[in-house]
């Protein structure tokens, strides 16, 4: 008897966002209510979908005789739309958090798109009967998605009332009220979900805002990219200033163009699509390029030119993720060429160089370090088609199954390829 190493779930449409759940279900004591994902539909339509799916049976995890039936089912689905540009589970931290307006055994979820919408997901009821195992279950298992608040600030840059389409957001760790979200319209707005009210509203960027992050361990410093081709700093102790941490190197041999509207607007570059730091050294960030092949890891210690550069890939990166272990954290990417490639960049990121406390404002450079190049991954998956999404599980502790067969603690990798979103054993 094997532990399984790979789980499918087949959706009924194109699946672009997902997540993994960062805690067991509240009040839940059996160890698969830690395999639930969060997915949400893309289709060209307003009829998009999120949905929470969740293990069938335990007995999936160690190979048996389920292959006739799906590894994961639907728990619950709720209406979206216009499609989910990022879709998240709350942090860790929310669970202990004093909320004002959340019951204590429901989980929140969050989404972009027209509007931040934060939902909460409600795993109260009895669970699924398992003589009923090979049917679809249905939300008369007692699961539940009710969306609780639809936030769409004022523009500082668009003169119609409601706000202009959002890119993405991010979750913040050690404050889970806080999120911060970035929009096509060159803005970043500071939410406080648990008042339904925006922070502060910023012009981050000269073009679209693609991705944010915070740094971790921080309230008060967060990055982002955009189409502008840059990467930025802000610290919201001093919004007056922004730090251009890197900018896309300005395409060579590009006539000048004749009637510029300002002579210090730069050329057109490639824009920055997404922004991931490192969870267990937040001085690296990892980043790439629309259409671009490698991957870019910056220093926040040496900005100005990328420290490393992975380079794996034979097409266009479409997502990037890294994992949560904090002893051996690997960088997972992936893209139009059908790979996942695992990277662990450990021998590569120890340096001597003075720490950074998430408390400290943005350093100073340190002498340019010399870019290095890696071309060799430690792991290679091949998907079925062009890989469109990644997101990692916590690391999920070993658990006895009651057939008496057990499962090794460890780490999953989410993927999501057209329909099919499947769950690695990394």
């Amino acid at each position: 008897m094997t532990q399984t190493t790979l789980l499918q779930f087949e959706a009924p449409w194109p699946v672009h966002s997902l997540d993994w759940c960062k805690t067991p279900a509240a009040g839940q004591s059996r160890p698969r209510s830690s395999f639930r994902l969060g997915i949400a539909s893309f289709t060209e339509n307003y009829q998009n979908q999120i949905a929470v799916v969740g293990l069938q049976d335990e007995r999936v995890l160690v190979e048996d005789d389920y292959n006739d039936y799906p590894d994961f089912v639907t728990l619950c689905d709720a209406y979206h739309g216009y499609p989910a540009t990022s879709l998240q589970w709350q942090p860790a931290s929310a669970l202990n958090h004093p909320w004002s307006q959340k019951g204590t055994t429901t989980e929140l979820l969050a989404t972009t798109g027209d509007a931040l919408r934060i939902w909460e997901y409600n795993a109260d009821g009895p669970a699924p009967v398992s003589s009923y195992v090979g049917r679809q279950s249905n939300n008369s298992t007692g699961h539940s998605l009710t969306m609780k608040a639809a936030l769409s600030g004022q523009s500082k840059v668009q003169s119609q009332s409601n706000g202009a389409p959002l890119t993405n957001f991010s979750w913040n760790e050690k404050a889970p009220s806080m999120i911060v979200t970035s929009s096509i319209d060159t803005t970043c707005t500071v939410w406080n979900i648990d008042t339904a009210t925006a922070i502060t509203q910023l012009i981050a960027h000269d073009r679209e805002v693609y991705d944010v992050a915070w740094l971790p361990g921080s309230t008060d410093i967060f990055v982002s990219v955009g189409a502008d081709g840059s990467l930025r700093a802000f610290d919201l102790r001093s919004l007056e200033h922004s730090t251009i941490l890197y900018e896309t190197p300005a395409p060579k041999n590009i006539p000048p163009p004749s009637a510029s509207p300002s002579a210090s607007a730069r050329p057109p570059t490639s824009p920055l699509l997404r922004i991931s730091f490192n969870p267990s050294d937040s001085n690296y960030m990892s980043t790439f390029h629309m259409d671009g092949s490698e991957v870019q890891i910056l220093d926040m210690r040496s900005p100005g030119q990328p420290v490393i550069e992975l380079r794996g890939h034979h097409g266009p990166i479409s997502a990037l993720g890294w994992s949560s272990s904090s002893e051996h954290p690997l960088l997972a990417t992936a893209g139009d060429d059908c790979q996942v490639l695992l990277w662990d960049l450990v021998n590569y990121t120890q340096s001597a160089a003075s720490p950074r406390s998430a408390g400290s404002r943005l350093n100073s450079p340190r002498p340019d370090a010399k870019k290095k190049v890696v071309t060799e991954p430690v792991m290679a998956y091949t998907a079925p088609g062009q890989v469109t999404n990644v997101a990692w599980s916590p690391v999920i502790q070993g658990m006895s199954i009651n057939t008496g067969y057990s499962t090794a603690t460890g780490e999953w990798l989410a993927i999501t390829s057209g329909k099919s979103v499947k769950a690695l054993k990394i």
